[in-house]
Protein backbone atom coordinates (compact mmCIF):
# COMPACT_ATOMS: atom_id res chain seq x y z
CA UNK A 1 0.00 0.00 0.00
CA UNK A 2 1.14 2.99 -1.23
CA UNK A 3 0.61 6.30 0.08
CA UNK A 4 1.38 9.56 -1.42
CA UNK A 5 0.61 13.29 -0.04
CA UNK A 6 1.07 16.33 -2.30
CA UNK A 7 3.11 19.01 -1.16
CA UNK A 8 2.23 22.57 -1.71
CA UNK A 9 5.75 24.65 -2.23
CA UNK A 10 4.07 28.05 -1.03
CA UNK A 11 3.41 26.35 2.51
CA UNK A 12 6.58 24.13 2.73
CA UNK A 13 8.44 27.83 2.28
CA UNK A 14 6.01 29.33 5.04
CA UNK A 15 6.86 26.11 7.21
CA UNK A 16 10.76 26.47 6.74
CA UNK A 17 10.19 30.37 7.68
CA UNK A 18 8.71 29.95 10.55
CA UNK A 19 11.49 27.56 11.76
CA UNK A 20 14.36 29.67 10.39
CA UNK A 21 13.28 33.37 11.58
CA UNK A 22 13.45 32.44 15.04
CA UNK A 23 17.04 31.36 15.09
CA UNK A 24 17.95 34.09 12.69
CA UNK A 25 16.56 36.16 15.79
CA UNK A 26 18.68 34.65 18.37
CA UNK A 27 21.90 34.97 16.35
CA UNK A 28 20.80 38.44 15.77
CA UNK A 29 21.24 38.19 19.69
CA UNK A 30 24.15 36.65 20.57
CA UNK A 31 26.01 38.62 17.97
CA UNK A 32 24.50 41.95 19.34
CA UNK A 33 25.52 40.64 22.98
CA UNK A 34 29.07 40.23 21.66
CA UNK A 35 29.31 43.52 19.76
CA UNK A 36 27.44 45.80 22.66
CA UNK A 37 28.17 44.81 25.48
CA UNK A 38 31.24 46.80 27.22
CA UNK A 39 29.91 46.86 30.81
CA UNK A 40 31.17 43.79 31.49
CA UNK A 41 34.86 44.39 29.80
CA UNK A 42 35.23 47.47 31.40
CA UNK A 43 34.24 46.16 34.54
CA UNK A 44 36.79 43.21 34.44
CA UNK A 45 39.49 45.95 33.19
CA UNK A 46 38.70 48.08 36.27
CA UNK A 47 39.58 45.14 38.73
CA UNK A 48 42.44 44.52 37.27
CA UNK A 49 43.64 47.81 37.25
CA UNK A 50 42.74 48.17 40.90
CA UNK A 51 44.36 44.79 41.84
CA UNK A 52 47.45 45.65 39.79
CA UNK A 53 47.65 48.80 41.35
CA UNK A 54 47.04 47.65 44.92
CA UNK A 55 49.54 44.94 44.50
CA UNK A 56 52.45 47.21 43.31
CA UNK A 57 52.05 48.91 46.59
CA UNK A 58 54.79 48.02 49.59
CA UNK A 59 52.10 45.94 51.66
CA UNK A 60 52.64 42.92 53.99
CA UNK A 61 52.40 39.44 52.48
CA UNK A 62 48.86 38.89 54.44
CA UNK A 63 47.06 42.05 52.76
CA UNK A 64 48.75 40.36 49.04
CA UNK A 65 46.95 37.17 49.62
CA UNK A 66 43.53 39.35 51.15
CA UNK A 67 43.87 41.63 47.82
CA UNK A 68 44.21 38.42 45.41
CA UNK A 69 41.06 36.30 46.93
CA UNK A 70 38.95 39.75 46.82
CA UNK A 71 40.06 40.12 42.97
CA UNK A 72 39.51 36.42 42.05
CA UNK A 73 36.23 36.85 43.92
CA UNK A 74 34.54 39.73 42.65
CA UNK A 75 36.06 38.83 39.33
CA UNK A 76 34.44 35.25 39.68
CA UNK A 77 31.17 36.39 40.83
CA UNK A 78 31.48 39.39 38.01
CA UNK A 79 31.46 35.84 35.77
CA UNK A 80 27.97 34.77 37.27
CA UNK A 81 26.03 37.25 37.43
CA UNK A 82 27.20 38.20 33.40
CA UNK A 83 26.66 34.37 32.71
CA UNK A 84 23.15 34.60 34.33
CA UNK A 85 22.02 37.89 32.56
CA UNK A 86 22.47 36.37 29.56
CA UNK A 87 19.44 36.05 28.18
CA UNK A 88 20.36 33.55 24.83
CA UNK A 89 21.89 30.30 25.13
CA UNK A 90 22.04 27.46 22.10
CA UNK A 91 23.53 24.18 23.58
CA UNK A 92 25.50 23.96 20.42
CA UNK A 93 26.56 27.16 19.96
CA UNK A 94 27.48 28.69 22.91
CA UNK A 95 31.35 27.86 23.12
CA UNK A 96 33.53 26.08 20.59
CA UNK A 97 37.12 25.98 19.84
CA UNK A 98 37.04 29.61 19.60
CA UNK A 99 35.92 31.02 22.77
CA UNK A 100 38.51 28.67 24.30
CA UNK A 101 41.14 29.67 22.03
CA UNK A 102 40.09 34.02 23.08
CA UNK A 103 39.62 32.65 26.39
CA UNK A 104 43.49 31.34 26.28
CA UNK A 105 44.56 34.06 24.10
CA UNK A 106 43.72 36.54 26.06
CA UNK A 107 45.25 35.18 29.35
CA UNK A 108 48.61 34.97 27.73
CA UNK A 109 48.22 38.81 25.66
CA UNK A 110 47.00 40.13 29.37
CA UNK A 111 49.92 38.06 31.44
CA UNK A 112 52.59 38.80 29.12
CA UNK A 113 51.51 42.70 28.80
CA UNK A 114 51.55 42.34 32.85
CA UNK A 115 54.83 40.83 32.89
CA UNK A 116 56.43 43.03 30.54
CA UNK A 117 55.56 46.49 31.77
CA UNK A 118 56.13 45.40 34.97
CA UNK A 119 59.92 44.69 33.85
CA UNK A 120 59.91 47.84 31.61
CA UNK A 121 58.74 50.10 34.84
CA UNK A 122 61.37 48.38 36.98
CA UNK A 123 64.35 49.19 34.79
CA UNK A 124 63.03 52.68 33.72
CA UNK A 125 63.06 52.96 37.73
CA UNK A 126 59.81 55.28 36.84
CA UNK A 127 57.78 56.55 39.42
CA UNK A 128 54.29 55.10 40.24
CA UNK A 129 55.45 51.97 38.90
CA UNK A 130 52.78 50.21 39.48
CA UNK A 131 49.96 52.83 38.10
CA UNK A 132 51.92 52.71 34.83
CA UNK A 133 51.70 48.82 34.53
CA UNK A 134 48.08 48.44 35.93
CA UNK A 135 47.12 50.89 32.94
CA UNK A 136 49.27 49.16 29.84
CA UNK A 137 48.20 45.77 31.07
CA UNK A 138 44.37 46.76 31.54
CA UNK A 139 44.58 48.74 28.35
CA UNK A 140 45.91 46.23 26.72
CA UNK A 141 42.93 43.74 27.88
CA UNK A 142 40.35 46.09 26.63
CA UNK A 143 42.51 46.45 22.98
CA UNK A 144 41.82 42.45 22.94
CA UNK A 145 38.72 41.93 24.31
CA UNK A 146 36.52 43.21 21.70
CA UNK A 147 38.21 41.94 18.66
CA UNK A 148 38.52 38.34 19.93
CA UNK A 149 34.90 38.09 21.37
CA UNK A 150 33.49 39.36 17.42
CA UNK A 151 36.27 36.81 16.29
CA UNK A 152 34.93 33.78 18.73
CA UNK A 153 31.30 35.07 18.06
CA UNK A 154 31.62 35.50 14.07
CA UNK A 155 30.73 31.70 12.96
CA UNK A 156 27.72 30.91 14.84
CA UNK A 157 25.65 31.65 11.95
CA UNK A 158 26.90 29.04 9.67
CA UNK A 159 27.54 26.82 11.85
CA UNK A 160 23.86 26.50 13.50
CA UNK A 161 23.41 26.91 9.40
CA UNK A 162 25.52 23.32 8.77
CA UNK A 163 23.77 21.82 11.73
CA UNK A 164 20.44 22.08 10.45
CA UNK A 165 21.35 21.08 6.70
CA UNK A 166 22.88 18.01 8.42
CA UNK A 167 19.52 17.41 10.13
CA UNK A 168 17.43 17.68 7.22
CA UNK A 169 20.26 15.48 5.03
CA UNK A 170 19.13 12.64 6.98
Amino acid sequence: MTMTTTVDAEQAWQDLQRIRVPQERVYDEIERTAHDDAGATYTTAALMWTFLAVSGLDLPRWAFWLSLIAYVTVLGTLGVVHNRRTRMRLHRSRHNWRSFATFIGGAAVTLVAIVLSGRLVDWLALPFGSLIQATVSAGTFVLFVGPANRWAISTLRDRGGRATDGRTAR
